[in-house]
């Protein structure tokens, strides 16, 4: 996350002035989510299928679950906060993927032997930028269902870049495994909200990927 801070900064400001807002009507009813989801439940040990915990970890290797703990921790509290404005079931739905994915996340973590870096509290964190990031995002997206639905895209795309360059750096098998399940839900996930996008007749541009990367990924 440290050598991607600026970058981040710089794609939020791009991000912001690339997208407009657009007022909606309809909402969605969903039939309500945890807030919490104990970390060996079914969903979680899906994504951490055949872990071992054998080894010792790079520092690029504890730095990027550090990183992505919050990240996706981080993510969560976005969706559920538009969910709670908007009753958006893609937010719901994609909320709870994200509790999964962060809790995967606290399994390496507690496995390795590591001190999770996130505080109990769910919209605080350890890194300034997500509090940050957080205060920014959920207020963009209150502007609108659309500006919503971009908010998710945008952090999906930051999601799917930050994994694609850990994945790159990663040794370890276990990590990887969990990092390669995760960046398959974050592509799903951004595609999701593309479709949800379209279906409120708006269209999204992406600001981290490429525009070759994020076609490739919805499928267009």
């Amino acid at each position: 996350m440290k050598t991607s801070k600026l970058f981040l900064v710089f794609a939020i400001a791009l991000f912001a002035f690339a997208s407009c807002s657009e007022d909606i009507n309809s909402t969605e009813t969903d039939n309500g989510i945890a807030a919490e989801m104990d970390e060996k439940s079914a969903e979680v040990a899906a994504l951490c299928d055949s872990c071992d915990f054998t080894g010792t970890l790079t520092e690029a290797e504890v730095a990027s679950l550090m990183g992505m703990r919050e990240e996706e921790k981080f993510a969560r509290e976005v969706y559920l906060a538009m969910n709670a404005k908007y009753n958006y079931r893609t937010f719901a739905n994609i909320a709870k993927s994200e509790n999964a994915h962060t809790s995967a996340v606290l399994y390496l973590i507690k496995g390795f032997g590591l001190t999770d870096p996130s505080p109990v509290a769910a919209t605080e964190f350890s890194n300034p930028l997500f509090t940050d990031l957080y205060a920014q995002l959920t207020e963009k997206g209150s502007a609108s269902l659309v500006e919503a639905l971009k908010v998710g895209a945008f952090i999906e795309e930051y999601d799917i870049a930050d994994l694609q360059r850990h994945l790159a750096e990663t040794e370890n098998a276990s990590v990887a495994k969990v990092y390669g399940n995760l960046l398959r839900g974050s592509k799903f996930h951004l595609k999701a909200f593309t479709n949800a996008l379209k279906v409120q007749g708006a269209t999204y541009t992406p600001t981290v990927l490429t525009v070759e990367e994020y076609n490739e990924i919805i499928g267009n």
